[in-house]
């Protein structure tokens, strides 16, 4: 199961999330699940980077399937939108009856 946990500030903006794990739902390499979660992440980071002025870090660790990642300060508008558009995906994933046992979406005040 992949476990995502997205942060939210006290404002209960969108911040950065935490990504763990692997999905499961088919053998290493064919597995959907895990790509699409990947693809959103992974895109989500790469259009901050790209088209917006946040500061971030990241950590990551490719065999655990662990991403950890964070927007330093409050989120623009840019990263805001960008943020929620892979929360958009990642709760359409979770809440479909076909992928719902393979990821686990939560929200953690940081």
């Amino acid at each position: 199961m992949i476990k995502v946990s997205i942060y939210k500030n006290e404002k209960h903006e969108y911040v950065g999330f935490k990504s763990l794990g692997h999905a499961g739902y088919s053998e290493h390499g064919q597995d959907i699940v895990c790509a699409a979660v990947s693809v959103l992440v992974i895109n989500t980071i790469n259009s901050i980077d790209k088209f917006t002025e946040a500061k971030t870090s990241l950590v990551s660790d490719e065999e655990l399937g662990y991403i950890d990642y964070k927007i330093e300060g409050r989120p623009g508008k840019e990263a805001t939108l960008l943020l929620k558009a892979m929360v958009l995906g990642l709760r359409e994933m979770a809440s479909d009856e076909s992928y719902e046992e393979y990821i686990d979406l939560t929200f953690e005040e940081v």
